[in-house]
């Protein structure tokens, strides 16, 4: 089990607000550590949209109780159609992730009748603004979060995981269970890039002279998790028509396995140079086997001339033309990366600093 960033930010959190709401004397300091809780966020980008957001919330839940209050009084029906129409706002004002937090607002004011009730409602939205105000301060100084390495270190293993399945999968050399079960890992580890570059682009810098740099990070980072699902509907392709690969003829499939194997070399290479691991552009370009898409097409033509006009082998072609496509497509989509690559070393030449760490 892992101590992550945002457990801590959560505890430090909770702890802040207690004690503010303990200072200012608030007879209910859990209602600000409750606050607290729903206002942490992952990003400071996101923790300043989620305080504007949740003091209109809030606002809407203070003011609906006060008014059900005094005009209905605080029966259990009647909090219950408060809380059916603090919804609806919320709905409506499209502020639905706070619904949760304004309704603990107004259950905390519709508690009481007493005389003081407007006081006591005061009372209640201050504390709780309270552990707002506490999750952001943590938000913006403790622990900073870096996504950026998250987001490299989350496209590198994910990639390299997919590389090593496709070239043993073209070769037929692998458990056909463990594929398949890994496959919905790596599904699963390209839905995790994605949120991951969400949050490093809705990640905020101190200073503006840095913002063309990460806009350009930006570009390459998003090639690369569109590569990777290249590369994962690639090898999907393989595996689920494995039979049609086995049927190709010879010369085909070495094509098929050569293309491949350039493609996933380049690949590979590729995620080393943008940290500056090898040189842009590459030291032996010679030395490289380019990708030759021209090759696999006119394979592919020939191969479906051969069973043109049998019906029992008509398939096989549909099937085969999945797998050269999506082989052409991934190998599009490596050749852009090379482009953004270079075109980003062509610009900023220190070398990225990536730092191997798993905080969450």
């Amino acid at each position: 089990m892992k101590l992550g960033a945002r457990i801590l930010k959560t505890g430090i959190a909770i702890v802040l607000s207690l004690y503010i709401a303990q200072l200012l004397h608030s007879p209910s300091p859990v209602f600000a550590a409750i606050a607290a809780i729903f206002a942490i966020q992952p990003t400071i980008y996101r923790s300043y949209l989620t305080i504007i957001e949740q003091i209109q919330g809030n606002v809407i839940g203070a003011v609906l109780a006060v008014i059900f209050v005094l005009i209905l009084g605080n029966h259990f029906i009647v909090i219950g159609l408060a809380a059916i129409i603090v919804i609806i706002l919320h709905l409506k004002l499209k502020l639905e992730n706070n619904i949760g937090l304004s309704l603990v607002t107004l259950i905390s004011i519709m508690e009481t009748t007493s005389m003081s009730f407007i006081q006591f409602a005061g009372i209640r939205f201050s504390t709780i603004m309270i552990g707002v105000f506490s999750a952001f301060i943590v938000n913006l100084v403790f622990m900073p979060p870096k996504y950026e390495n998250k987001l490299y270190l989350k496209i590198v293993h994910t990639t390299e995981e997919m590389i090593k399945w496709i070239r043993l999968s073209i070769r037929h050399n692998y458990d056909h269970h463990l594929l398949k079960e890994d496959i919905k890992k790596l599904k699963e580890n390209v839905h995790s890039m994605e949120q991951l570059y969400k949050l490093y682009k809705e990640e905020r810098k101190l200073f503006k002279k840095n913002d063309l740099e990460k806009a350009r990070k930006l570009v390459v980072y998003r090639q690369m998790t569109i590569t990777a699902r290249k590369a994962l509907d690639t090898l999907k392709r393989i595996h689920r028509y494995e039979n049609e690969l086995l049927g190709f003829q010879e010369k085909f499939k070495l094509s098929t396995q050569e293309q491949l194997d350039s493609i996933v070399y380049h690949h590979e290479q590729l995620m080393l140079r943008f940290i500056g691991k090898i040189p842009t552009p590459a030291p032996y370009p010679e030395e490289n086997v380019l990708f030759n898409r021209e090759e696999l097409f006119h394979y592919f033509l020939s191969y479906q001339k051969e069973l043109a006009g049998d019906e029992e082998h008509e398939p096989l072609v549909y099937h085969t033309m999945q797998i050269i496509a999506s082989i052409i497509d991934y190998g599009e989509q490596v050749e852009h990366l090379d482009k953004l690559i270079t075109s980003f070393h062509s610009y900023h030449h220190n070398k990225i600093s990536i730092e191997d760490n798993n905080n969450e």
